[in-house]
């Protein structure tokens, strides 16, 4: 048995899974993936848009240019 941290996560069917951290933060990462690309792909967002603001908030969420 694993030592690293579970979480209890309650499904919109009602069902309480067990997953870990670990599993959780790849989901989010592939959840996040698959939108950018979607709306890269549907002309919403250009990649260099997309870069651009990441770098903002990345700035902005660490103190930077404010």
């Amino acid at each position: 048995m694993s030592n690293e941290p579970i979480l209890k996560v309650t499904a919109p069917d009602g069902t309480v899974q067990e997953i870990s951290i670990e599993q959780l933060c790849v989901s989010n990462h592939l959840t996040y993936q698959a939108l950018i690309a979607l709306l890269v792909k549907k002309g919403v967002v250009t990649q260099d848009e997309l870069m651009q603001e990441v770098s903002r908030v990345q700035d902005q969420r660490l103190g930077q240019n404010e």
